[in-house]
């Protein structure tokens, strides 16, 4: 076959996921997929960036033809002071885990809102308390979730106290201390940490012994889909939600924000289900 007889895909536009580390991403999967459904000449890339060059990539996105950008640990809150200006949720979270270019300007968007909330839509009407595990950006977008769903009575505990002071303060709600956690009782906890993720944390929880008195226990890490943290519900009889609904339906929000379409969420699900062999 000679060089002519060979097709070569260019993509018109660029989209991508910075963070570090990123090998546990399913997003590349995700996107690329619904560009190749819609048939978009767009291509989504995995870039582990490390925080010392996130300057230089926020300038890159500026000259470069990259149309969007998903936005992870250790970058959600970092990457803001580069951003032309952002949504409401993002405002609200501080923290962003979206760029987007609407009318020249660089934008900052929180699809981690949505998409936390969408997995609780059915039992949010009986959760009156709740406790997350985290300070992160993920913590800040379960925060302002609970907040806007009119949850009642939410606390917050972390390793770092001085962060999960701060987060307490920012949002209004009660901060527990880290080594007491394990005496809480309630509707709803929520690990925003990174434990339990594929790779070295992967047989590590946030959590001490048994969940006692725990309704629904709700992990925001999807991969692997059943976590050491929702092997401990199950074990103690609460109802477990996956981070990978969670995931899904941020992934959708993101790429109905890019492209004006908006995938099939079942679609989604069952590609990330495949990767995870479950």
């Amino acid at each position: 076959m000679t060089s002519t007889d060979q097709e070569f895909f260019v993509p018109d536009a660029i989209y991508g996921i910075i963070g570090h580390p990123l090998g546990h991403t399913l997003s590349p999967l995700l996107h690329n997929w619904g560009f190749r459904k819609y048939g978009l000449q767009a291509a989504y890339f995995r870039w582990p960036l490390l925080p010392e060059n996130l300057p230089e990539f926020l300038a890159a996105v500026r000259t470069l033809p990259i149309f969007g950008v998903s936005v992870t640990i250790p970058h959600k809150r970092a990457v803001m002071p580069y951003l032309d200006d952002y949504s409401q949720d993002a405002r609200h979270v501080g923290a962003v885990n979206t760029l987007y270019w609407k009318e020249g300007r660089l934008w900052g968007e929180n699809t981690d809102v949505l998409g936390f909330l969408k997995p609780l839509e059915t039992h949010l009407a009986l959760i009156q308390s709740a406790l997350i595990l985290g300070v992160g950006g993920a913590a800040r977008a379960a925060l302002q979730g609970l907040k806007q769903a009119g949850v009642q009575q939410i606390a917050i505990t972390g390793r770092k106290p001085e962060a999960a002071e701060q987060l307490a303060q920012e949002f209004g709600v009660n901060r527990l201390d880290w080594t007491g956690r394990a005496d809480w009782r309630g509707d709803l906890l929520v690990n925003a940490t990174p434990l339990g993720m594929m790779g070295q944390l992967v047989e590590q929880s946030p959590w001490p012994g048994e969940m006692t008195d725990i309704r629904h226990v709700y992990d925001l890490v999807y991969n692997p889909r059943k976590t050491a943290f929702l092997r401990q519900g199950e074990t103690s009889g609460a109802h477990t939600i996956e981070g990978m609904d969670m995931f899904t339906a941020q992934a959708i929000a993101q790429f109905q924000l890019w492209t004006g379409l908006t995938p099939d969420s079942v679609d989604f699900r069952n590609i990330v289900m495949s990767a995870l062999h479950t």
